[in-house]
């Protein structure tokens, strides 16, 4: 891929290191090699991603802030596009604290569960080697990782995946699926009919997020573009993606949105601005002086 970036009012090619830039006055995009945030490089990535092994993982935990709650199970299910569900391993774990009741009603697991099961460090260190290969992935990858970090520190290990072996379902339902009035796991497992058992057991959610990474994967791969980007242009987007489409701060996208004549929706009880994808896009690609060079990303 070539790169584009202006220069006062001259144009110039370069890449830096493995990523390619386009620069056009405060404007810039990355490249797949590092998950790019326009509808034609995501939809580029996934469909590169979707010849990969996947390793899909799940965890439920004491709470929602490592490292004071604790990992007490772990699902990690190995999987790809061709040969299915290729294993799973699933994990009680002992961190050796206590159980709050409100964990215990909404997943099942009790205290004595997590008393007669494996030490921490037994599961971690069995789970290391699968953990490290394929395509990361989980629903809401963000909480799960930060506890597999967590927990690895504790062992004095580093756990660090490269961003482009990292994949949410959360983040690719929302631009799949943009007219459901919800993506959560046990929504969407509802919505296709997945039989996967209890919601908020880590064997059965790692088994929703690759049935719902399988289906949706599946329609990218299979799909046109004319059918998936119109798709795509549809998804509501925070202000913090919106200005790194648009390669500003949160305040300057949304003064040109506005000058543009792009207003936000308001969501919430803080009244938290979003835009839609096509809109921005659209506003993103006016701004170019000249078509891109390449013919990926190239609006239609």
């Amino acid at each position: 891929m070539r790169a584009v970036r202006l220069l006062g009012n001259r144009l110039g090619r370069y890449t830096f290191g493995s990523l390619h830039f386009i620069v056009v006055k405060s404007f810039c995009w990355l490249s797949p090699s590092n998950p790019a945030v326009l509808s034609t490089h995501l939809l580029q990535f996934y469909r590169q991603v979707s010849q990969q092994p996947f390793t899909v993982v799940d965890v439920e935990t004491t709470g929602s802030k490592p490292p004071q709650a604790r990992v007490i199970e772990i699902s990690v299910l190995q999987a790809t596009l061709r040969e299915g569900i290729v294993a799973q391993q699933t994990y009680l774990v002992n961190p050796e604290v206590k159980v709050p009741p409100p964990i215990t009603r909404f997943t099942g697991i009790t205290q004595a569960m997590v008393d007669a099961a494996h030490s921490s460090q037994e599961v971690w260190q069995t789970c290391l080697p699968a953990l490290s290969r394929g395509v990361l992935t989980a629903h809401n990858l963000e909480f799960d990782y930060k506890f597999l970090q967590s927990e690895y520190a504790r062992l004095a290990t580093a756990f660090e995946r490269p961003s482009q072996a990292r994949l949410c379902t959360v983040v690719l339902a929302r631009l799949m699926l943009p007219d459901l009035p919800s993506r959560s796991l046990p929504n969407l497992v509802r919505h296709f009919g997945f039989e996967v058992g209890r919601s908020h057991r880590a064997a059965a959610d790692t088994k929703a997020c690759w049935l719902l990474l399988k289906r949706l994967i599946t329609e990218i791969i299979n799909e046109s573009d004319e059918v998936l980007l119109p798709r795509f242009a549809r998804q509501w987007i925070s202000l913090k993606d919106t200005a790194e489409i648009l390669g500003c701060t949160g305040r300057q996208a949304r003064s040109h949105l506005a000058k543009a004549g792009i207003e936000p929706r308001l969501v919430g009880r803080y009244k938290t601005p979003m835009y839609q994808r096509g809109a921005v896009e659209q506003f993103y690609w006016q701004q170019l002086p000249t078509p891109p060079l390449s013919s990926q990303g190239q609006p239609g």
